[in-house]
């Protein structure tokens, strides 16, 4: 698959799909074949930054200490400091609520455990719970700024139950070109992640919030 072939997908795309009243993202799918997710090492769980962001607001809460109260309080959209946890260590329902208003949970690394121990009952099954591979658990002395403005082109991607992935790439106000290259980064990162690479992919798809999906095909397999 090349950036033309994404192209033209997302020209049939718009072509197919009736206009809607509001402003719809672009979902690409990817059907995976041939692997055993019940073995961990054929298991996909990526975090990838993308070139441009997907469209949509990213909102990011703070797990801190005194160090990073500051920085946090600046940059991230909620900061809970270590003194605040207890007031949801036995409230479920705000901590649900909590996990689902936002995206990312950046933790302090020195107070892990106890960020653990507090949220981790309902971020740990929501798989939001802050991780190093998304860099997402930082020392006292970490730039927040720069934390935030990656995870704004952030996505994660995943098949541990079902060979598919679905990742939100773009919306219909960003240039075709902006997402055919997020298209292309998850695309990339995905095959190199899979065990026989483009083998275990059995088809990709795009589509509409609202639409049917479209199947992506190569123009070299066409001309065959």
């Amino acid at each position: 698959m090349n950036k033309e072939d994404f192209k033209n997908a997302i020209e049939q795309l718009k072509k197919n799909s009736p206009k809607r009243k509001f402003t719809q993202s672009y979902d690409f799918i990817i059907n995976l074949k041939d692997l055993d997710l019940k073995v961990p090492e054929q298991q996909v769980e990526l975090w990838i930054q993308l070139p441009h962001t997907t469209g949509r607001e990213v909102k990011v809460c703070a797990l801190v200490s005194g160090e990073l109260a500051e920085s946090a309080k600046k940059n991230c959209n909620f900061t809970i400091i270590n003194e605040e946890f207890k007031q949801y260590a036995t409230d479920k329902k705000k901590l649900r609520k909590l996990a689902e208003e936002y995206d990312y949970f950046v933790a302090q690394a020195n107070i892990m455990q106890d960020i653990a121990k507090t949220f981790g009952r309902v971020l740990g099954p929501r798989g939001k719970m802050p991780n190093p591979k998304a860099g997402c658990v930082v020392p006292p002395n970490a730039n927040l700024a720069q934390l935030v403005e990656r995870l704004k082109k952030t996505v994660k991607v995943s098949a541990k139950t079902q060979a598919s992935i679905k990742a939100i790439v773009g919306n219909e106000k960003m240039s075709d070109d902006q997402v055919i290259d997020n298209i292309v980064s998850i695309h990339s990162h995905v095959v190199h992640a899979l065990p026989q690479e483009d083998k275990n992919i059995k088809n990709l798809l795009l589509k509409f919030t609202m639409s049917a999906p479209i199947k992506v095909t190569s123009a070299e397999k066409e001309s065959k």
